[in-house]
C-alpha cells in the first residue's frame, strides 16, 4: 500500500479525514486498533461549523435525523433560580445549522464509516495498531500489529488521529506540553426524564450551585450529567463510581423517592495539553493526538473535526496539485495550532473557571453577567458565535 495515505485511529477526526480524501479518489487506509468501532461514552455535541463540514461530506443530514437538535442552552443558578438562556436562532444568518446537534460520538463514526464503504479508494482495517514509525525523505515505514501478526506498511504520509496517548506522536518524537487537573469528571447517564424535574429545562445546561456545579445535557438516548470530583486514591475512585455515591449526586441534583436508573458511569482525567508541533516531516497529527482539553463547551471533538477537514484540504493540494508537503503542513500548523487551539484551550479553561467558583460574590456576578448578556440580542449573538466556534474556524482559515 505504498501509494495509500495511512491514518491511525478511526475516531471522528480520522474518519472525517479518510472520507474527505476517499471522496476525491485519493487512496487512504484507515487503521483502527480495536476489532470494531468503539461504542463508549465520549463527546456528544456537534457545533455549527462541524455540521457544515459534515454536510459537505454528505453525512450531516443522516446525523441530524438520528440526533437531537438543540437550538437553545442555559446557564442556571440553583441558589437564585435565575436562568440565562441563549437562543441560537440569533445566528441563523451566519450558518445553515443554527443549533447544536446532540449525538453520541460513536453514532457519528458509524455513519461516516458506512459512507466510507461507498468509495473503493478507502480501506478500513480493524485490529490494526501502530507500533512504531520511521521516515525518510520520501516515505514513512509503519510497523503495525495485526490479527495475522506484525506487518510493515509504507506510505507517503502517516496521519496520527489515534488519541491522547498517540503512538504516532510518540514515534515522531513530538512533545505534548500542558497540565492535568487535580480533579476528575464523573459522567453519569440516566433515562429519567429530567425535563420533568426542572421548569423549562433546555437540552444543554450549565448549572452553578453553592455546593457543586454540574453540566446536564440530553443526548439522543439519555440525559447525561457531569460532576467534578477529586478522588486521590484507587479506593476513593472506586467510591466515586459506586452506586451509593452516584445515586447521592443525582439525588442532590433532583430528589426523588426512587433510585435513578443508571445507563453509564465513567470517571476520567481532565487535561489541557497541546503538542509542540502538529507535524514532523511526513508525519502529521490531528485531533486528540495533538490537543486535549476539558469538555466544557464541547470543543474538543469539534476541534478535531476542524483539524481533519483543514488537513484533508492540504493533502489534496499535495497529492493532486503537486504542492510541497512541508509548506502545506507548516500552513496547517499555523492555522490549527497557533490560533485555533489557543482559542479552544483558552475558552475551555475560562468555561471551567466560569462554572467552578463557589464564592457567593463571584457566583452572583457571574450569573448577572450571563443574564445581562442573554437579555441583550447584540451581546447574546456575539456570545453564541464565539462559543459555537464559528469565529474560531473563520479566524483560523484567515491565517496565511
Amino acid at each position: 500500500m505504498s501509494h495509500s495515505i495511512l491514518i491511525a485511529g478511526a475516531g471522528p477526526c480520522g474518519s472525517v479525514l479518510a472520507l474527505y480524501l476517499a471522496q476525491r479518489g485519493i487512496a487512504v487506509t484507515l487503521l483502527e486498533k480495536h476489532q470494531s468501532l468503539p461504542r463508549d461514552l465520549r463527546a456528544s455535541t456537534f457545533h455549527p461549523p462541524s455540521l457544515e463540514m459534515l454536510h459537505a461530506l454528505g453525512v450531516a443530514e443522516t446525523m441530524i435525523a438520528q440526533g437531537l437538535v438543540v437550538d437553545r442552552y442555559q446557564y442556571r443558578d440553583r441558589k437564585s433560580g435565575e436562568v440565562a438562556e441563549f437562543n441560537m436562532g440569533l445566528i441563523a444568518d451566519e450558518t445553515a445549522f443554527p443549533f447544536r446537534l446532540q449525538l453520541e460520538q460513536y453514532e457519528m463514526t458509524q455513519i461516516v464509516n458506512a459512507k466510507l464503504r461507498e468509495y473503493p479508494s478507502a480501506t478500513v482495517l480493524f485490529g490494526h495498531e501502530v507500533l512504531s514509525a520511521t521516515q525518510n525523505e520520501h516515505t514513512v515505514t509503519v510497523e503495525v500489529a495485526t490479527p495475522e501478526g506484525r506487518k510493515s506498511f509504507t506510505t507517503p504520509f502517516l496521519i496520527g488521529t489515534d488519541g491522547a496517548s498517540s503512538m504516532v506522536r510518540k514515534a515522531a518524537g513530538i512533545g505534548f506540553g500542558g497540565f492535568t487537573y487535580d480533579e476528575k469528571f464523573l459522567v453519569v447517564s440516566t433515562p429519567f426524564p429530567l425535563e420533568t424535574a426542572f421548569d423549562n429545562l433546555s437540552y444543554v445546561n450549565y448549572i452553578s450551585d453553592p455546593d457543586e456545579w454540574c453540566v446536564v445535557l440530553r443526548t439522543e438516548k439519555l440525559w447525561r450529567v457531569l460532576f467534578p470530583v477529586s478522588p486521590k486514591t484507587p479506593e476513593e475512585e472506586a467510591f466515586v463510581l459506586s452506586e451509593a455515591h452516584v445515586q447521592a449526586r443525582l439525588q442532590h441534583l433532583h430528589a426523588r423517592a426512587e433510585p435513578y436508573e443508571i445507563g453509564h458511569r465513567t470517571l476520567y482525567k481532565v487535561h489541557q495539553r497541546v503538542s509542540e508541533t502538529y507535524y514532523k516531516g511526513r508525519i502529521v497529527l490531528a485531533g486528540d493526538a495533538c490537543h486535549i482539553n476539558n469538555p466544557l463547551g464541547g470543543m474538543g471533538m469539534n476541534g478535531g473535526i476542524h483539524d481533519a477537514y483543514n488537513l484533508a484540504g492540504k493533502l489534496v493540494e499535495i497529492i493532486e496539485g503537486g504542492a510541497e508537503h512541508g509548506e502545506r503542513f507548516a500552513h496547517y500548523d499555523r492555522q490549527r495550532r497557533e490560533l485555533a487551539v489557543r482559542f479552544v484551550q483558552e475558552h475551555t479553561i475560562s468555561n471551567k473557571k466560569l462554572m467552578e467558583s463557589t464564592d457567593p460574590d463571584v457566583q452572583i456576578k457571574r450569573q448577572q453577567m450571563l443574564m445581562d448578556t442573554a437579555a441583550d440580542p447584540v451581546k447574546a449573538r456575539a456570545f453564541i458565535l464565539e462559543r459555537a466556534m464559528i469565529h474560531c474556524v473563520r479566524d483560523s482559515l484567515a491565517v496565511t
